[in-house]
């Protein structure tokens, strides 16, 4: 049987269209320009081999842009030019993790999503890339060391940040509302976080949305403007991929969930969401699969009108977890404050199995 290697008409539509737009721009001078974004990684455990290395994974995207314009003020761009972006393929890039220096080509939407080894030790750092015509554009690196135990997993839309906005506008919304004072986080929340990490105070936070790329900047900013965890972002791509026209969301943070799980086995993850689209459902799948790896799961609880809002009607979706027995201990509220009235006394000790 011959599989067929031919790209989706989405994805042959775009490339045409991408192409056409370089050829125009570079006309005007702009060159290619790589965006990095917070990246993470892991230190090898005491117990490897000498000379074992650690890795980074690294997150970027090559565009184009004028030949004046900063990666910071390209990732930072306002308005119409978050999203009306040229993403270049082939463009090779320049990465240095510690020690080690590696060239990488970016795929066919210009990202460079790729692991890399690293000799760096657990904590905060920097990575740097560039590209041929271009001064060196540097990034965040989180490393995570073997003795660490806390993770953090935390949608963003509805669950920190509130938007009481249906779905389809939540581009518009991220696109052209860029100042993160005119953002309402969801009471309570950042300190909740606070409370979860005191025992591990730089434990790894991860904020996984279904939003793209364009707007992680604006995210990113969001979150430190409201006081919580510094952590990388795992966003993705909405235009066509080689099989589909738009890419699942659904299926990004079901493959990003248990990615983060097998690369860091040390880790007992807090998931947070919220019960406006599929969250619950996704927890829930993977509290089947690893129940071990997972601390406790917490549900933010829409209000009426954010439900009907996000999906149309009242009630959330179907949850099977709300009354079905589980090995993790789920936590529901409508707020950070109600869900830390609901913590373990000290949740920093096993909490007890139960709905």
């Amino acid at each position: 049987m011959t599989v067929s290697t031919r790209l989706h008409r989405g994805a042959r539509i775009e490339d045409a269209v991408m192409a056409r737009l370089a050829r125009v721009l570079r006309r005007f001078g702009w060159r290619p320009l790589a965006v990095p974004f917070t990246a993470y990684g892991s230190a090898p455990a005491h117990t490897a081999p000498a000379g074992s290395e650690g890795w980074v994974r690294v997150l970027l995207r090559v565009k184009l842009s004028s030949q004046r314009a900063t990666a910071e003020e390209v990732a930072g761009g306002r308005w119409w030019r978050k999203f009306f972006t040229v993403g270049l393929s082939g463009v090779p890039v320049q990465v240095r993790v510690g020690s080690f220096s590696h060239e990488i080509s970016s795929d066919r939407g210009g990202y460079v999503d790729v692991v890399v080894p690293s000799d760096l030790t657990p904590g905060w750092h920097e990575l740097q890339v560039s590209v041929v015509g271009r001064p060196p554009a540097t990034a965040r690196l989180r490393v995570v060391g073997p003795d660490e135990r806390f993770g953090l997993v935390s949608d963003i839309d509805d669950t920190v940040m509130i938007t009481a906005l249906p779905r389809p506008l939540l581009a518009f919304w991220n696109t052209f509302v860029v100042k993160a004072t005119n953002r309402r986080p969801v009471p309570g929340m950042a300190a909740l976080y606070g409370r979860l990490r005191h025992q591990e105070p730089d434990g790894f936070v991860v904020y996984l949305s279904t939003g793209a790329w364009n707007v992680a900047r604006a995210l990113a900013l969001f979150l430190e403007h409201h006081d919580y965890p510094r952590g990388p972002l795992l966003m993705t791509d909405w235009g066509p991929t080689t099989d589909s026209w738009f890419r699942s969301g659904r299926d990004h943070k079901h493959r990003e969930l248990r990615r983060l799980v097998a690369d860091f086995p040390q880790l007992r993850w807090v998931l947070v969401g919220d019960d406006g689209q599929h969250d619950p459902q996704l927890y829930e799948e993977l509290a089947d699969e690893v129940p071990e790896a997972l601390r406790m799961v917490l549900i933010r609880q829409l209000t009426t009108v954010e439900q009907v809002l996000t999906h149309g009607t009242p009630l959330p979706p179907e949850d099977a977890a709300l009354n079905a027995p589980s090995p993790v201990l789920w936590l529901r509220g409508p707020d950070g404050s109600a869900l830390a009235a609901q913590l373990p006394t000290d949740e920093t000790e096993d909490p007890e199995k139960g709905t």
